[in-house]
């Protein structure tokens, strides 16, 4: 009689599952054989039943530990694999994928080589190539890259280089808006009961309009309604009025900063105090004045919920003025 089956290889394992079927046949019964051959009632019966449904192969033995992938890539190989993930993405391959994921690089290699890999074991390559997994940035298909790199290696260390010999001070600006029923942001709580947040039913909304130097200065305007050229004058007129120096503003080329009649008139009467530089189209992650919005919304209508308008807009005034003491903190934006 066999202790204990668990501890012999694959090969007699095999040999004493085929003996436990011979010795049902010859008649033991399975607490018997289970005695017999040292494992539980309960295996004997599954390989009686496993035998009765597919035969002898049923209890054949199966291969141990991790599956043997097919082929491996070599050094090359690899470094092909990291280049195609840095610089292009699945759709552009005519993969069904938009992101890379484990799956995608999975098929990837298949299609590129010819070799499977296991989703896990690509797991571990990507972790070994230096590959984490992270929340993409956004960006507009519309972007002209070319543009973009033309802007930060030429066009803004002109706009840098004028400003220093005009002793102008160079401001980043943009407008956002804060609603009242923006999501939610994630909250702890037990598995499987859903935390209930309670909100106001009402909407309601307030927008800001602001400007940040590398300086680390803050300007900024709450004001209700659509943003148009007057609200956009408005505003120039404070930061003029606020500094004694002159102004470089840096905006995106939304209609009222780009286009609008008004706008244009006005700079061309206030060009010796005032001047606008357009950053190249679709291109938000340019312009430092976003991370001083996302703070914005993070630290306003998503951790602290407004019961009216009046309440947001006194939350998010007290918001900014706390920025403007802290330098040092909207520096950190730029």
């Amino acid at each position: 009689m066999i202790s204990d089956a668990r501890s012999l290889d694959p090969k007699s394992q095999e040999r004493i599952r085929y003996q436990a079927i011979e010795a049902l046949k010859a008649g033991y019964t399975q607490i018997e054989v289970a005695e017999m051959y040292g494992v539980t009632r309960q295996a004997v019966y599954n390989w009686n039943c496993a035998y009765k449904e597919s035969g002898k192969k049923s209890l054949r033995a199966k291969p141990q530990g991790r599956p043997k992938e097919e082929g491996k890539l070599k050094g090359w190989q690899c470094a092909q694999i990291v280049r195609i993930i840095q610089d292009k993405t699945p759709d552009q391959l005519k993969f069904d994928f938009v992101l890379w994921t484990r799956e995608a690089v999975q098929e990837l290699i298949k299609d590129k080589y010819g070799i499977e890999y296991s989703k896990w074991t690509v797991g571990r390559l990507l972790k070994k190539w230096g590959f984490t997994p992270q929340k993409p940035v956004r960006r507009a298909y519309e972007q002209n890259d070319v543009a973009v790199i033309d802007w930060l290696k030429s066009e803004y260390p002109k706009i840098r280089q004028k400003a220093r010999k005009s002793s102008a001070e160079i401001h980043w600006g943009d407008e956002t808006g804060l609603r009242s029923d923006a999501s939610v942001a994630k909250t702890y709580g037990r598995k499987g009961v859903t935390p209930i947040v309670k909100l106001s039913g009402k909407r309601f909304s307030c927008n800001v309009i602001s400007s940040i130097t590398n300086q680390g200065r803050l300007s900024f305007k709450v004001f209700d309604g659509k943003f148009n050229a007057d609200v956009f004058i408005d505003f120039m007129k404070r930061l003029i009025k606020s500094s004694r120096r002159n102004i470089f503003l840096i905006v995106d080329r939304h209609p009222v900063h780009y286009r609008s009649k008004q706008v244009k008139s006005w700079i061309s009467k206030n060009k010796k105090a005032i001047e606008l530089f357009f950053l190249p189209p679709y291109s938000p992650e340019l312009n430092p004045n976003e991370l001083l919005n996302n703070d914005l919304k993070r630290n306003t209508v998503r951790k602290k919920r407004a019961s009216n308008k009046d309440e947001l807009i006194k939350t998010v005034r007290s918001h900014l003025r706390s920025r403007q003491k802290t330098p040092y903190k909207i520096k950190k934006f730029i």
